[in-house]
Formats: structure tokens, sequence, C-alpha cells
């Protein structure tokens, strides 16, 4: 029924045209054309002005044959991690790789390829289906800006899959919420030769703090990273300034509080014990923090309607989902949030973020049956 040779072909197409994050402007051009000539009517939204992007999210809206049910949502990201300029593929046999050099950029084309080959289907082979929105957002991979920036009040759908994981047999229910956190450390400047006591190394207080801190895996709920560090001018100045910037990530909403003011703890821990005394006044190191919600936590319950079609779905294919928990963010975390039961279904992709990444076609053919058999149930149980 799939017709895998298509769906590879557009993969194919969709992997090398280039589309870093902000960068989306030419995937967008040739999804609008290739969705308006299946029948859809398109829209760009504003997210791209909110990001300083090329385009904002596409929507594309494909009109039922069954009026009475409700509509259904799919969705994937159009943009990809760096490196990911002139990718191009290796293809042997089903298997779709790299050549070493890029990503591969699966991650979402594979996504994007499932959908726009279950949307084909179900209209070539007339199978009763509902209207189908479909939203290929932008910027996912710098902090899922699209889904942030989508105004829900555009779509019609309150149901839907957003296809950008790896096993197709896999559903994700649950992911965490996530803070980012940054820190300004201020110190005092001064000769680093000199007059090294009348200064305040921002960077010796960041290191302490950092080594303070319960980082990695804290537990099976929840994460913590500093994952960027900056400051300094020169190696004869004693640093005034240091940036760092992290994150905290847990399934868990008390974790996560807790885990975020262990590090703003230990930043501050840090810093109120330097101090330096310069003709009679005295000047302390201090913090500057800021904290913002990066994304809020899914958590589809597993008797959910969704769930159920998803399980059901698979099983008259003769396979078996299994609902699972991620430690990563996706768009379906603001789609939830918006008010869209919406899950994580895989594609296939392998590696990701790498340059070794690659893909089964057979596994990108499977995600694509099994949304047009939930589709199929949930016109029948509408």
């Amino acid at each position: 029924m799939i017709d895998i040779e298509r769906m590879k072909n557009t993969f194919l197409d969709l992997v090398q045209i280039d589309s870093h994050s902000r960068q989306e402007g030419r995937i967008a051009a040739y999804l609008k054309r290739r969705c308006e000539e299946m029948g859809a009517e398109v829209e760009t939204d504003d997210a791209g002005e909110k990001v300083g992007g090329e385009t904002g999210n596409l929507i594309a809206r494909f009109r039922g044959t069954v009026r009475d049910a409700p509509p259904f949502l799919f969705s994937s990201h159009m943009d990809t991690v760096t490196p990911g300029e002139g990718v191009r593929p290796i293809v042997e046999g089903d298997i779709i790789r790299s050549d070493g050099r890029t990503i591969l950029g699966s991650d979402d084309k594979s996504g994007i390829a499932v959908i726009l080959e279950t949307v084909q289907t179900l209209r070539e082979r007339e199978i009763p289906h509902p209207d189908i929105e479909v939203v290929f957002s932008i910027c996912e991979e710098i902090g899922l800006l699209g889904a942030k920036y989508l105004d829900e009040k555009r779509l019609r759908a309150r149901i839907g899959i957003v296809f950008d994981a790896e096993d197709p047999n896999e559903i994700f229910t649950r992911g965490p919420s996530a803070n980012r956190i940054e820190f300004r450390i201020h110190g005092l400047e001064a000769h680093a030769g000199i007059a090294p006591e009348q200064g305040i190394s921002a960077i010796k207080i960041a290191a302490e703090a950092i080594a303070a801190m319960r980082l990695g895996r804290i537990d099976a709920e929840t994460t913590a990273n500093i994952g960027q560090i900056e400051g300094g001018r020169a190696t004869n100045i004693i640093p005034n300034l240091v940036t760092l910037k992290g994150e905290a990530r847990s399934l868990n909403e008390r974790k996560l509080e807790e885990q975020t003011r262990h590090m703003i703890e230990c930043v501050r821990r840090a810093a109120e014990s330097y101090a330096v005394t310069l003709d009679g006044k005295t000047v302390r190191a201090h913090v500057e923090v800021e904290v913002e919600r990066s994304y809020p936590a899914l958590n589809v319950p597993e008797d959910s309607r969704l769930v159920q079609l998803i399980k059901r779905a698979a099983e008259r294919l003769g396979r078996q989902a299994k609902t699972i928990s991620s430690g990563g963010g996706s768009d379906t975390n603001f789609l939830y949030g918006k008010g869209i039961e919406c899950v994580n279904v895989g594609t296939g992709m392998r590696a990701i973020h790498t340059v070794n990444e690659w893909i089964d076609i057979k596994d990108m053919r499977a995600a694509a049956e099994l949304a047009v058999e939930v589709i199929r149930l949930h016109v029948a149980h509408a």
C-alpha cells in the first residue's frame, strides 16, 4: 500500500535541501509546493518573525472525506543540526546514510517524508479520512521555537502524532519539562602578575560552583548540565565576568525546581566567599541569575484515546507498540501544553546529530503504515 520507492525519493530530495535552524526557507518552499500539488491549503505563520528566521511554521490543511470525524494532526520539523550543508546521501539497498562529512538529516526529514506519503496514500487509495492538518515546524533543534510560537488557534485538530523519534514501535508519552539557566558571575579585574590579590577571579568562582553541582544523570527522572562557559579577556588579567549557561530537566516538576535551586545555590555560595578591600572599600563578588522555562512537560495517560488508537493500529499490522518516556524535549511538549493530545512516534532515524547518521527505509514504511492505520481507526471510532 505504501509506495516505498516514492517515499525514499521524497526523503532523498529533502535531505539534499540545506535547512539549518532559522534557514528553512528553501525546504518550506519545496513543501508548500508539494502540499498544494496534493490539494492542500497552505499558510505560513509568523513564528519566523519572532525568532529571526527565513520562514515561519508551514501549516497545510487537507480536506477529509468523512466530514463528521474530528480533524487529525501530523507534525515534523524542517530544521536540522549542523553540519548539515551539502548533504550527499549514500544509498545501500534499504539503508541510507550520510557520507561521513555531514549529518544525514533524517532528524526530522524522515518524519516529513512519512507524513507526505501517509497523506498521499490516504487520498490515492480513497481511504476514508478526516480533515488532516499538518504542521512542518521551524527551529526545533534550537529550543522547539517553532512549536513554542505556534498559535494553536490556527488549528482545529486536538489530537495527533509528531514523527520525530527512532523506533516506529515506540510511543513517547512522557517527556521532561526543562529550565534554561544562565549565570553571570561578576568578580573584579586586576593585573594577574602585578596585583592578583586585588582581583576576584570570576573563573575561579565558576569552577568552584560547577565542582559543587550535581550534574549529569541525577536520578531516573532528572538530568542537569552546564554546557557553555564564556569569560576572560587575556591571560594577564584577572577575569571579572564569566557567563555559565546550563539546563535542568525532569519528568517530575518538584525535582526540576529542586535541581534548579541547587544549581543556583552552588553559584551563589561560591561567590559569597570572595571579597577584597581596596582603599577602605570592600568589593564582593556577585551573581545574576536568569531562569527560563524552555518547554513544558509531556504526560499523556496510558489509557488516552490516542495511545489506545496507536496500539490497536500496531496490533492490526501484526506489531506491538509500547509506551516509553524520553529524556529529551520535542515539539510534542509544546503541542501537548497547548491543549493538543499528541505523542511522538519514531521513523527509524539512527545515530542522529552525528556524521554517522543512517536510516532504514523499511522503518519509514512501518511508520507510514502505522499512520494510515491510525487514521482508519480514528474514523471508525469517531
